[in-house]
């Protein structure tokens, strides 16, 4: 199952080569979301996988992101012990369009000169 959430890139990491088949490549996206007059701030990390690592490299500290993401959970054990951890595995990154900034104040040289009145005709 896919998942998409949206969220400003607060944290960026470089790839790990972890195996000689397998790199990955973690970041963290900040969520803010206003819930009756308090805002919460989630902070969850992602990882990128193999050739996927690369889609990082165009999105900078402070952008704005659509992601598109699947939750992996793993059972390992160890010694007798049985744990579980889960991965938020990001397959899909878009940037957000950047808002419209405002035009630029007006000067003196920018306003037309008055029409005048001494019209040929």
């Amino acid at each position: 199952m896919s998942f998409e959430i949206t969220g400003k890139i607060i944290e960026k990491y470089d790839s790990v080569q972890v195996t000689e088949r397998f790199r990955k490549r973690e970041f963290v996206i900040e969520i803010r979301k206003d819930v009756g007059g308090n805002e919460f701030i989630d902070t969850p990390k992602f990882q990128l996988t193999q050739d996927r690592c690369e889609l990082l490299d165009s999105v900078q500290i402070g952008e704005e992101i659509k992601l598109q993401f699947n939750i992996r959970g793993r059972r390992w054990e160890k010694d007798g012990q049985v744990n579980y951890f889960n991965n938020l595995e990001a397959w899909k990154i878009e940037k957000m369009s950047a808002p419209v900034s405002q035009a630029p104040p007006h000067t003196l040289e920018d306003i037309p000169p008055e029409p005048s009145d001494d019209l040929p005709f």
